[in-house]
């Protein structure tokens, strides 16, 4: 069996998931990825599966790719907005992702960010770096409002940290655990809009939709009752409005931004966010860790035996 491997994450990291991967006895062939739709369609049909990650598998490349060998989709990670899922299951190719596995190394990776940014550290190493001694003042987070915006497996992971920092967490989700909330002290906020104006600190943790593409926009930025929120974003670049989030920023009601994720990824050059002195670009690393790459990339070989070994029963298998 071909399989083409695209997951940056699964080829620069050692592990049991290589190695799992390697006892299958599959012909694999590597492209790093993001790849995009115009790379996929040359090549795709020639494979009969792939482990893929944020590469963009639309209805052309799906079609391409089942009108040749492909047969089986098997996602590293969690998030499945790249693949046009629809037209997955209209042309009977699986598809199957990892879910419940990096969200350790993700809520490690907000704090990473927040305390980063509010104590200064991202600028203070680069001052002594170059031989310099420039002392900054910081900002505590003790006390402050962290707004959660999804609390999924991720937002509470996020929300257990934030409590142990002695942080006040309220959080919005339409799908709400009220029960996770009542035991952990957790304000249960009603809208996303009024979720924005209660938090110091606003964490994004929910998936990109129809429904929340550019959830935070330019209306809801000028509405913001508390000037000088910071914003974190660990989960998809577009759930915010590029062009009002840098207003945003440049008028001061945004106090910084600290995100993994762009709406462009990799970062193209030049690329209006990474010159704004409140804003944190990480290179969508919150995942990867040494631990989280191995329980994603074991899972992701796991789905896919699955699918196969099960055939021609393949529908059950979409995990999403």
């Amino acid at each position: 069996m071909r399989v083409l491997l695209t997951s940056t994450s699964f080829l620069d990291t050692p592990g049991k998931h290589q190695e799992l991967l390697k006892m299958q006895g599959y012909n694999i062939e590597m492209l790093r990825g993001p790849i995009s739709e115009a790379e996929l369609l040359p090549v795709i049909g020639k494979y009969e599966a792939v482990i893929c990650g944020d590469d963009e598998y639309t209805r052309r490349v799906l079609e391409k790719g089942r009108n040749g060998k492909l047969r089986y989709i098997s996602k590293y990670g969690v998030g499945l907005d790249k693949i046009d899922l629809i037209a997955a299951t209209e042309l009977g190719i699986p598809v199957a992702n990892c879910p419940g596995v990096n969200q350790v190394s993700v809520a490690e990776h907000v704090f990473a960010l927040l305390l980063s940014f509010a104590r200064n550290i991202h600028l203070e190493y680069n001052i002594t770096k170059a031989g310099k001694w420039e002392r900054f003042t910081g900002t505590e987070i003790y006390g402050k409002t962290l707004g959660i915006a999804g609390l999924g497996s991720i937002g509470k992971e996020v929300a257990k940290r934030a409590i142990a920092f002695g942080l006040e967490v309220v959080a919005y989700d339409p799908f709400m655990d009220t029960i996770f909330a009542k035991k952990n002290n957790i304000r249960t906020i009603p809208t996303f809009d009024e979720l924005v104006n209660v938090s110091d600190i606003l964490t994004f943790h929910m998936p990109q939709t129809p429904e929340t593409l550019g959830i935070l926009n330019r209306e809801r930025i000028e509405k913001i009752t508390k000037p000088g929120i910071i914003i974190i974003n660990t989960s998809r670049g577009r759930l915010v409005d590029l062009e009002s989030l840098i207003n945003g920023l440049r008028s001061g009601k945004i106090k910084g931004y600290l995100t993994d994720v762009l709406d462009i990824e990799p970062m193209p050059n030049p690329y209006l966010l990474k010159d704004l002195p409140n804003v944190l670009i990480t290179p969508h690393i919150a995942s990867r860790t040494n631990e989280s790459v191995e329980r994603q990339g074991v899972l992701a070989v796991s789905n896919l035996i699955d699918m196969i070994q099960i055939q021609p029963d393949l529908s059950s298998l979409r995990k999403l």
